[in-house]
């Protein structure tokens, strides 16, 4: 979740969902949406092969929080509703808002890194073997 959900959770919420390969349900959301993603962040996650242009932002609503069991946000401070017992993290990321493709490229090779990260918290290693009572 970030303010206008045009470029930081656009993003995130792409390389999440293509990453985790749907083993992940993803939302992606603002406090206050822009009318379109941001043409940077469009252009940054083409040069990695996933296509974000389609994306529309939305507007965040408590229920999508309540929904969630991790809750990433990006900036939207006050705004971002907090429940008790949710799992949040607040990546300090630098905004891609007015920023060329060259701005706009280090924010998305951070991104993915937390992404990565943050797949590797949630998901179990695929080549351990489950037990039974798993």
């Amino acid at each position: 979740m970030c303010v206008h959900n045009a470029g930081r959770s656009q993003m995130a919420a792409a390389y999440l969902s293509h990453l985790a390969g749907g083993r992940i349900e993803v939302r992606s959301a603002g406090s206050a949406p822009a009318d379109t993603v941001n043409p940077a962040a469009v252009e940054a996650m083409a040069e990695e092969g996933i296509d974000i242009s389609a994306n529309q932002p939305k507007v965040l609503s408590e229920q999508a929080v309540k929904d969630s069991d991790v809750v990433i946000t990006m900036g939207c401070g006050d705004a971002c509703p907090f429940f008790p017992g949710k799992r949040y993290e607040d990546w300090k990321l630098e905004d891609p808002a007015g920023q060329g493709i060259e701005g706009v490229r280090p924010i998305r090779d951070d991104i993915k890194a937390r992404i990565q990260q943050l797949i590797t918290e949630l998901l179990p290693d695929p080549s351990t073997p489950s037990t039974p009572n798993d």
